[in-house]
């Protein structure tokens, strides 16, 4: 089994001996009989891109999920181990569960912006926390969001007369993120997020990825193993449902320790 603590450390864009962000220890979850993940454990570092490789169904989504405790309402899952953040259980007494999902900005495989304008939609979460105070706040954080999110230059004249579902693919992907990043989350969580774009808007949003793990960390679920060599400071191979490794990405990718990854990474499996 995977042990975190014997991994070598990677220096390319994290620091080493630093504090995780997230400690996961012996994860476990049951979709009622079913087990999805097995005694999985790995840290999430401060301001590092972390990908999630392996076969579709191996439990990389389902880890993802687990770090912003969105399996809550899943009927029949039951989890056991440990998700530490900061140094608290996320799974503890005292953990209100919309509050520690604040922490956090999800983007999802296939964009999904909302029917309002461009501007409603980067508005929309920092608008319902409360984040902002005033229109001229707000706009200058909506506007701080789309340059963020290298946005901005294309729809700065119809922030208010488009909807963001009108925007193509890839800026549709954008805007997701620019509303993401609009609640101000410690951890960005992308679930292959450019799975569904074309190679020009992949271009854009890897090297959004690389930008915001400047003052992020970020934790993207890819099969492309091209794009996890090119933006990723680690990469985690999930194999059915286990974590079988974890290290800098071009460990894995030159000197990976199991066949499975190996395989993998050769695409002779998944």
């Amino acid at each position: 089994m995977f042990d975190p603590d014997h991994t070598l450390r990677d220096t390319k864009q994290t620091e080493t001996n630093t504090i995780p962000v997230i400690s996961v220890r012996h994860l476990n979850l049951w979709y009622g009989d079913k087990q999805a993940l097995k005694d999985v454990s790995f840290d999430v570092r401060p301001r590092e891109i972390l990908a999630l490789i392996g076969p579709s169904g191996c439990g990389k989504t389902t880890a993802l999920k687990c770090l912003n405790r969105m399996h809550d309402d899943t009927r029949g899952a039951r989890i056991t181990g440990q998700i530490m953040m900061d140094g608290v259980d996320i799974n503890g007494r005292g953990i209100d569960p919309p509050i520690h999902r604040r922490r956090f900005g999800w983007v999802a495989q296939k964009p999904n912006p909302f029917v309002g304008s461009v501007y409603g939609n980067t508005a929309y979460g920092a608008r319902i926390r409360g984040i902002v105070q005033g229109k001229t706040a707000m706009d200058a954080h909506v506007e701080n969001c789309l340059r963020r999110a290298e946005l901005w230059n294309e729809v700065k004249d119809i922030l208010h007369t488009k909807s963001g579902t009108d925007l193509s693919g890839g800026q549709q992907q954008r805007l997701c993120i620019a509303r993401a990043l609009s609640t101000e989350p410690d951890v960005l969580l992308m679930d292959e997020p450019t799975g569904s774009i074309d190679p020009i808007a992949t271009a854009h949003v890897e090297d959004l990825m690389l930008d915001l793990a400047r003052d992020h960390t970020v934790i993207v679920i890819t099969h492309s193993m091209m794009q996890a060599r090119r933006i990723a400071d680690r990469v985690a191979y999930f194999h059915l449902g286990e974590l079988l490794e974890v290290g800098p990405t071009e460990q894995i990718f030159k000197a990976a320790k199991t066949s499975q990854t190996q395989q993998f990474i050769a695409g002779r499996t998944g």
